[in-house]
């Protein structure tokens, strides 16, 4: 029998079960992948607290890397033992093989590997679309990252650079400053002893800054507008610390015409065309290597309990990866 983290009612790690699942056949349209790796993401712990609700009892994941082992009727674009990745819905990556749509699988080139795979789908196709698609960071731009130490932050502090931004990143700690400072971040703020809005007018002179990426959310959104130049942009990826309060226009009105999006991956790669255009510029950068992979914890896939309790405490800092 093939294993797999299932539960059947919201809450904290606990409710996460190791278990026998009966995986079947691919059906039409759908493939069957044997994973390498699977990854952990923050939003593994928003389905699994009920904040994002989801049919239950049912599985926990959005990204993994491994093999085909079988096709269902219609597919023609994969065959048993192609090399591929994913990050797409409905949870259930946290398995050691699952059926799936075909639809949101990419093949991998071979110059990446199934383990950084499985750290860049969901966090490096995150990067892309915040960067180059929600605000089309070019050489010259100063941008905000909060969590710079974080999956998503390591991979968009060195891409952000790569593009000739000016990186600053927010961080928790001495340590994840000199991750971040490593990867890109030219001005990194320890938030727990630094006013990061006043940081940031200072590194700009005043000016602000035209973007702000945060995936903290409750914690960081005031101050965060407070960063921005007039007409500047808050994309709202995420809300670690908690969701943000009712949108007030007039927050935004006063302080200079700013702009908010509260953007996700699945609706940029909606489109197969958009998701093998998204994938194929992320593994470019990585095989360059101007975006060099960061996967800093590995976990058995059975032990998903103790990596999501280290996960929430922050203890954590890049990718981390499950081992089925």
């Amino acid at each position: 029998m093939t294993k797999a983290i299932r539960f059947d009612k919201a809450g904290g790690p606990e409710v996460m079960k190791w278990v026998d699942v009966d995986v079947g056949a691919p059906g039409k349209g759908e493939i069957r992948v044997k994973h390498h790796a699977v990854g952990l993401n923050f939003i593994d712990v928003y389905f699994r607290t009920g904040l994002y609700p989801m049919p239950l009892p049912g599985g926990l994941g959005m990204e993994a890397a491994g093999e085909v082992t079988a096709v269902g009727e219609g597919v023609t674009q994969f065959k048993p033992g192609d090399r591929v990745a994913y990050a797409s819905r409905p949870p259930g990556a946290y398995a050691q093989e699952r059926v799936m749509s075909a639809d949101y699988v990419v093949k991998l080139p071979d110059s990446i590997g199934y383990e950084d795979a499985a750290s860049i789908m969901l966090q490096g196709l995150t990067a892309q679309y915040l960067l180059r698609r929600t605000y089309r960071v070019k050489a010259g731009d100063t941008v905000l990252i909060h969590a710079a130490a974080g999956g998503v932050g390591l991979l968009a502090c060195q891409w952000a650079k790569a593009l000739g931004a000016t990186v600053i990143g927010t961080v928790g700690s001495d340590e994840k400053a000199e991750l971040a400072k490593a990867h890109g971040c030219d001005h990194p703020i320890v938030y727990t002893r630094e006013n990061f809005t006043q940081r940031v007018r200072e590194i700009t002179n005043g000016a602000g800054v035209p973007v702000v990426y945060d995936s903290i959310g409750k914690d960081t959104y005031i101050a965060s507008l407070d960063c921005l130049a007039p007409l500047g942009l808050f994309v709202s990826f995420g809300n670690s610390s908690g969701p943000l309060p009712p949108l007030d226009s007039s927050e935004l009105a006063g302080r200079g015409s700013l702009y908010f999006t509260r953007p996700t991956l699945f609706s940029y790669i909606a489109k197969r065309s958009d998701l093998d255009a998204m994938a194929a510029e992320l593994f470019d950068v990585v095989s360059s290597g101007k975006v060099k992979t960061n996967v800093r914890q590995r976990y058995s896939l059975s032990d998903a309990a103790r990596a999501h309790e280290e996960l929430e405490a922050r203890k954590t800092t890049g990718s981390t990866i499950f081992l089925p």
